[in-house]
């Protein structure tokens, strides 16, 4: 990579060692399906992963199917009640007098469906965010990837914007058995609500969100949230506009993360790589291209510091697939070729069948001297932060218990569970629907997710 933008990321870092790079897949993934319309595919993931193989990436790094998180696991975070419901709910019952009241309750049904799987979903995913958080705390990798993680919308009692379960938040919980300081960047095109949420009220975790702000879902995110109690300044929120493109994107990310970096000093770091904020997402507003997008993994992984990246948004599913491959070659610090070698989902990248797509031509209503106002406003309330906030240590609780497993043969295709992927082809990425109630609840609705 001779491109003079990369900065200190150099391949091998700045330490001149190699990245041990952990990789969390499990090959049933995508075949959960939230149902037809939906713009959320778990398809993306099975996807991608292909790519990530076809390109031999998996033969650079440690390949481990997830253990599925347990009931007693996601109740780390989630609240007995709603664990309960989610693990008997089924579409069968959907429509059952009880069933019916509780989906009201924990706010499943338009944005959040009823589908095959769906607990089963869940555990893999959040097996996979509290695999990799026990990988970093082991020292047995450097960078843990897991792509079907990074739902960051789930919050304590309920669903919201797609997610159930917030993976997020129990791998971060997990890391805090071993790690005084945690931070957690989100760069999902939506606001990180409900990792902030649940860690609004402690310095020990620091939550950075990017994300467009202004009659967009989750509605949260405005600059002057910080956080409360101990927690006080130690949420950050960099609240943008329709159409950031690289530059810009680049020009406010480098330089605040690096003031939290010098003065926050984490232990462990947790990305989150929504693909939403990529040119031409179906429900995003963003202008940013793969390597963009890519350059703020590159620029933590320059830091040399444990790291966590985790999937997220993303309803172009081919250009996810893109992102996260070329996402998966970064932390290895290797360059892929631009031209796409043969893989099974082949056709969903014509008619160029390139890594790289261009964004597009769309105005950036970002302008230079807003985002010097926000950049000069963040940087000074972090310099206000004591440096380092200590922790002082009492028990530390046992690990999560992940059973050693083999790594994974990836020339062996799993067997199709849930879906055939018959019912749609590489251009059907359809549109979310519209609820009936839209005008009473403007930023829960799938339209604006």
């Amino acid at each position: 990579m001779a491109d003079p933008m990369s900065g200190a990321s150099l391949p091998s870092g700045p330490d001149g060692k190699k990245r041990r790079v952990c990789y969390f897949y499990e090959p049933t993934i995508g075949d959960y399906y939230y149902g037809q319309g939906h713009p959320m595919k778990p398809h993306r993931i099975r996807m991608a992963h292909n790519l990530i193989v076809n390109y031999s990436l998996h033969r650079l790094m440690e390949v481990n199917r997830p253990f599925p998180a347990g009931a007693d696991d996601i109740r780390r975070f989630h609240a007995d009640e709603y664990v309960d419901f989610l693990a008997k709910l089924r579409p069968d019952t959907e429509l059952d007098h009880v069933h019916s009241r509780q989906l009201k309750r924990f706010n499943v049904g338009e944005d959040c469906p009823v589908f095959e799987g769906l607990f089963e979903f869940c555990q893999a995913s959040t097996g996979g965010s509290i695999g990799a958080a026990v990988k970093l705390s082991r020292q047995d990798a450097d960078i843990a990837i897991n792509w079907a993680g990074g739902l960051h919308h789930a919050k304590k009692s309920e669903a919201s914007g797609f997610c159930y379960v917030n993976d997020i938040v129990l791998g971060i919980l997990e890391l805090l058995k071993h790690h005084r300081r945690v931070l957690y960047v989100d760069i999902d095109v939506h606001h990180g609500d409900g990792v902030e949420e649940a860690f609004y009220l402690t310095d020990r975790v620091m939550t950075v969100s990017f994300h467009k702000f202004g009659d967009f879902f989750p509605g949260t995110g405005h600059i002057k949230d910080i956080g409360q109690e101990a927690g006080k300044n130690y949420a950050l929120n960099v609240p943008l506009n329709n159409g950031i493109d690289d530059e810009t994107f680049r020009s406010l990310f480098r330089p605040i993360v690096q003031k939290v970096m010098e003065v926050y000093q984490p232990e462990v770091v947790v990305l989150q790589c929504g693909a939403d904020s990529l040119s031409g997402d179906k429900l995003g507003c963003f202008n940013l291209s793969v390597k963009g997008h890519a350059d703020c993994l590159r620029f933590f992984r320059s830091f040399n510091v444990p790291l966590m990246v985790l999937g997220g948004g993303g309803y172009t599913i081919r250009n996810v697939a893109r992102c996260w491959t070329y996402e998966t070659a970064v932390a290895l610090g290797v360059e892929p070729d631009n031209k796409l070698p043969y893989n099974e989902y082949y056709e969903y990248f014509g008619p160029d069948y390139t890594l790289h797509v261009d964004p597009s031509n769309m105005e950036n209503l970002n302008s230079a001297i807003d985002m010097e106002k926000i950049r000069n406003l963040l940087i000074e309330r972090i310099s206000k932060l004591p440096h380092a906030p200590s922790v002082p240590f009492q028990v530390t609780p046992s690990s999560a218990e992940v059973p050693d497993e083999d790594e994974e043969d990836m020339e062996q295709k799993s067997k199709h569970r849930l879906w055939d992927g018959e019912q749609y082809d590489s251009d059907d990425e359809q549109k979310p629907r519209n609820r009936s109630n839209v005008d009473s609840q403007p930023m829960t609705s799938s339209s604006r997710r």
